[in-house]
């Protein structure tokens, strides 16, 4: 299949990838300012989902019915996804169906199986592996408070997630230096450190890698499955709070941002998360913009 898919961020250049995020801030310009979006008239997103969701259902389903298509929710419990359908037939089955699909599962291979026999584009809308959607909305949050990113340094804190590992992929398309604070055991894929070790570094203590730091990001230190991880997760990654004293480390003008949701007091504290000049909330909303040119961009290359 020739179609363009959207499972990491290394599937457009940092051209394209620029482009879309000019492109999402024009868009939620135009929808603040009641212009309607671009249509796609009778376009049809299916959307499927095999993890729990807010953010991203509310912004892709909101999205296209923006911009005049319709988004259609499948989960495991209501297709035959959940009664062993192999990926690869269901994907031929709703891609014949449909213009463009969405997905939000576990493994990383179910999207790539999925969007090898998918006829229509295919995007990741969070695997174990990377959330390249979020880094979309991030990306475009910190351009639109400070400009460029391009030289600037991020500093990761927490677990070495799916998360981590996509802005490790941003580090790359964007051009800017990433440090990785979490706790030994917890580093990110070694893969992709070493791919990236030119502009990927990883401290143990979180003081040192915030030194500097433009943009601050954290998450969860136990993701959809790691429950039961969660007592071991917090004894080990508490040092790595993000919180003013963490803050005031960083340079004089640092953003921070969480993908939410957020559990106040253990890797975020309240403080943060509630302050005044807070760009998580706007990061929040920017799902929907960022995800509106994404989709733009997907169906109009198709």
């Amino acid at each position: 299949m020739s179609n363009q898919h959207f499972l990491t961020l290394l599937d457009l250049s940092p051209k394209e990838l620029d482009a879309l995020i000019d492109r999402a801030i024009a868009l939620k310009t135009a929808h603040r300012a009641g212009e309607p979006s671009p249509q796609f008239s009778g376009s049809v997103m299916a959307m499927i989902f095999a993890k729990s969701s807010t953010r991203t259902r509310v912004s892709f389903e909101a999205g296209m019915a923006q911009m005049g298509g319709h988004a259609m929710f499948l989960s495991p419990s209501d297709t035959q996804l959940g009664r062993g359908e192999p990926i690869e037939d269901s994907a031929r089955v709703i891609s014949s169906m449909v213009d463009i699909v969405m997905i939000r599962t576990f493994g990383h291979d179910i999207v790539e199986r999925f969007a090898a026999n998918s006829s229509v584009p295919v995007i990741n809308a969070l695997t174990d592996d990377f959330h390249p959607c979020q880094l979309l909305a991030d990306m475009q949050t910190y351009r639109e408070h400070r400009g460029s990113i391009q030289g600037k340094t991020v500093c990761w804190l927490g677990d070495g997630n799916n998360m981590c590992h996509s802005y490790i992929n941003a580090a790359r398309q964007f051009d800017f230096k990433l440090h990785i604070a979490c706790p030994e055991g917890f580093e990110p894929q070694e893969e992709l450190l070493r791919d990236n070790s030119d502009r990927v570094t990883v401290f143990h203590e979180p003081r040192a890698a915030v030194a500097g730091a433009s943009l601050l990001v954290t998450d969860v230190w136990a993701s959809m499955g790691q429950e039961e991880e969660q007592a071991r997760r917090e004894a080990a990654m508490a040092p790595f709070q993000l919180n003013a004293e963490l803050l005031r480390q960083a340079a004089p003008d640092a953003l921070y941002m969480h993908c939410l949701p957020a559990h106040r007091g253990e890797e975020i504290s309240a403080e943060l998360m509630d302050a005044t000049g807070t760009v998580i909330w706007e990061e929040a909303e920017n799902r929907l913009h960022a995800q509106k040119a994404l989709i733009e961009h997907l169906l109009t290359d198709k």
